[in-house]
C-alpha cells in the first residue's frame, strides 16, 4: 500500500485507530498501523544517525552500548581537572596539599626526589573482588571483555589519568595491558599492538618506571616459572620475560622487575630446593645477558616477598635476596624493589628493609603501599601514615635519591570505594603523604638533634682505638690488654625515648 503524501498516511493511521470500524476491520488496520509506526521509528533513527554523524562513547554513560571495537570519544574522567598544588590550608580533595612538584628541597625538585608512578594493574585492572565476594568496580569505559580493543581503551584511560594527576611514570605487567592469546605468538602480537599505542600516547615526557612479566596468574605457572620442575614451563617463562624486557626497552622504561610470587614452595617434602635456586639463578643470568644484548640500560630489580601465594618465597626479604645475589655472582647486576607491605609480612618494618637494601648498595625502587596491622596478608593499601612516610624518606635522602627508581603506587582502592574520583583521591593522598615525609626529613636535618644523639651514642669509637678497630686492626690479643687496662666499662643510656620524642616533634 502506498500513500501520496504524509497527510494521507496520517489519515490512514487515524482511521485504523478509530473505534467506529467493525471489530475485525479495526483489528486488521490497527496491526498494519502498528507496523507502519515501527517502520517510521526505525527510519527516524537511521536518519538521525546520518545527520548527527557517528556515535561516541561518553565516559559518563554506563549504558552507551558502545562495543569494544569503537574508539572512545571524549574524556574518561569528565569533571576532574588537572590536579594542582593548593597548599596545606586547601579543603579541595582534588588538590595537593604537600606535594609541590617544582619546589626545590635539599637541592632537588620535589618531583625528582619522589619520581611517582601509577601502577596499571591496580588502577585499571583492579575489580574490588576478593575470595569472599564478587567484583564491586565497573568503570564506565569497561565493556566486560578482555579484547585487544578494550585493552587499548584502558590504555587511553591510563594516560588521561596520568596527565591529570601530573606524574611522568607508570608501571605494568605484560598481561595486564594486553590479553593472553591462544599461543605465545598471539600473546606477543596482542602485546605489540597495545604497546604501539602506549608509545604514541606517552609522547616525549612519560615513560615506564618499570615493566615486568606476569608469571603467576596462568595455570602453567602453578609451580612457578623459573623454579618450575617442568622444563617446558621454564622455557615459556623465559620467552615471556624476553618479550617483556623488549617492550619495556621499546617504551623507554628505566627498570625491569622480577617478582617471584610463585618462585618458592608449598612443601619441602616434594621440593629440591637447591636445584630450584640454581635454576632461578640461571634464569636471572640469562636475563642479564639478554638485557645487555639488546642494549637495555635499565636496572634489573628483584622484589622481595616472604610468602603469598606460596608458603615460602625464595626472595623472602632484602637480606635473603642480597645473600642470593652474592652467592650466584649477581650482586652487581641487580638491585631491590622494596615494597612496604611485603616488609611487614616478613616481620620487618619498611624502614628496616629500606636500610638493609641501602647499606648493601641495593636500593633500587620502592613500591609505596602499606598493610593493615590487624590482617596477615598483602592488602596493598595506599600509604597514609605520616610517621612511616618520614622514615621512608629518611632512607631515600640518606641514599642521595632513588633514581632511576622511584615510588610506584602498588596500591589499590578498598573494595568499598567505587567512584572514579576515588582513584584520584587515593593517589593524591599517597603523594601528599610522602611529600610530607620529605618535608619532615628537612626539619630533622635542620634541627640536627636526632643526628647528634646518634653521633654521641657511638662517640667512643671516635677515638684512636675506635679507629684502630674500624680499620680492621683490632686483634683479640690487643683488645684483651685494653679490657684489662680499662676494667669494667661504663655503659651509657641509649636515650630511645628521647630519640622518639625528637622524631615525633617534626610530624
Amino acid at each position: 500500500m502506498l500513500w501520496k503524501d504524509k497527510g494521507e498516511l496520517i489519515d490512514f493511521v487515524s482511521l485504523a485507530l478509530s473505534p467506529s470500524l467493525s471489530r475485525d476491520l479495526h483489528e486488521t488496520m490497527k496491526m498494519k498501523a502498528g507496523r507502519i509506526l515501527l517502520l517510521l521509528l526505525c527510519l527516524n533513527v537511521v536518519t538521525f544517525g546520518v545527520i548527527a554523524g557517528p556515535q561516541t562513547c561518553p565516559a559518563s554513560d554506563l549504558e552507551s552500548g558502545c562495543s569494544d571495537s569503537e574508539e572512545w570519544k571524549g574524556e574518561f574522567f569528565p569533571g576532574i581537572p588537572k590536579i594542582k598544588y593548593e597548599g596545606p590550608s586547601s579543603k579541595n580533595p582534588l588538590s595537593f596539599k604537600w606535594y609541590n612538584a617544582e619546589e626545590e628541597i635539599l637541592g632537588k625538585k620535589m618531583k625528582d626526589w619522589l619520581r611517582f608512578s601509577v601502577a596499571f594493574w591496580h588502577t585499571f585492572r583492579g575489580t574490588g573482588g576478593d575470595p569472599f565476594g564478587a567484583p564491586t568496580k565497573n568503570w564506565p569505559w569497561e565493556d566486560g571483555t578482555n579484547s585487544v580493543a578494550m585493552a587499548k581503551r584502558r590504555m587511553r584511560a591510563n594516560f588521561e589519568f596520568i596527565n591529570k594527576l601530573g606524574v611522568d611514570r607508570w608501571c605494568f605487567h605484560d598481561r595486564d595491558i594486553a590479553p593472553d592469546g591462544e599461543t605465545l605468538e598471539e600473546s606477543n602480537k596482542n602485546l605489540d599492538e597495545v604497546v604501539a599505542l602506549a608509545k604514541e600516547l606517552q609522547g616525549s615526557k612519560i615513560r615506564p618506571l618499570w615493566g615486568t612479566a606476569q608469571l603467576f596468574l596462568h595455570p602453567r605457572y602453578m609451580h612457578g616459572g623459573a623454579t618450575s620442575p617442568e622444563v617446558g614451563v621454564y622455557a615459556y617463562a623465559a620467552a615471556q620475560v624476553k618479550k617483556a624486557i623488549e617492550v619495556t626497552h621499546y617504551l623507554g622504561g628505566e627498570n625491569y622487575v622480577f617478582w617471584g610470587g610463585r618462585e618458592g614452595y608449598q612443601s619441602l617434602l616434594n621440593t629440591d630446593m637447591g636445584r630450584e635456586l640454581d635454576h632461578l639463578a640461571r634464569f636471572l643470568e640469562a636475563a642479564v645477558a639478554y638485557k645487555k644484548k639488546i642494549g637495555f640500560n635499565g636496572t634489573l630489580l628483584i622484589e622481595p616477598k616472604p610468602q603469598e601465594p606460596t608458603k615460602h618465597q625464595y626472595d623472602w626479604d632484602a637480606a635473603t635476596s642480597a645473600n642470593f645475589l652474592r652467592k650466584y655472582g649477581l650482586i652487581g647486576e641487580f638491585k631491590l624493589n622494596i615494597e612496604c607491605n611485603h616488609a611487614t609480612l616478613s616481620g620487618h618494618s619498611c624502614h628496616h628493609e629500606l636500610e638493609t637494601a641501602r647499606l648493601n648498595g641495593l636500593l633500587g625502587n620502592i613500591d609505596a603501599n602499606t598493610g593493615d596491622p590487624q590482617t596477615g596478608w598483602d592488602t596493598d593499601q595506599f600509604l597514609t601514615d605520616i610517621a612511616e612516610a618520614t622514615l621512608v624518606m629518611l632512607t631515600v635522602v640518606k641514599n642521595g635519591g632513588i633514581a632511576p627508581g622511584g615510588f610506584n603506587f602498588d596500591a589499590k582502592l578498598r573494595r568499598e570505594s567505587t567512584d572514579v574520583e576515588d582513584l584520584f583521591i587515593a593517589h593524591i593522598s599517597g603523594m601528599d603523604t610522602l611529600a610530607r615525609g620529605l618535608r619532615n626529613v628537612v626539619k630533622l636535618i635542620e634541627d640536627g638533634s636526632l643526628d647528634e644523639l646518634v653521633r654521641k651514642r657511638y662517640e667512643s669509637f671516635d677515638t684512636e682505638i675506635g679507629a684502630h678497630i674500624e680499620a680492621g686492626k683490632g686483634d683479640f690479643e690487643y683488645l684483651e690488654k685494653k679490657a684489662i687496662e680499662w676494667g669494667e666499662p661504663r655503659v651509657p643510656s641509649a636515650k630511645q625515648e628521647l630519640a622518639e620524642m625528637l622524631f615525633q616533634s617534626v610530624l
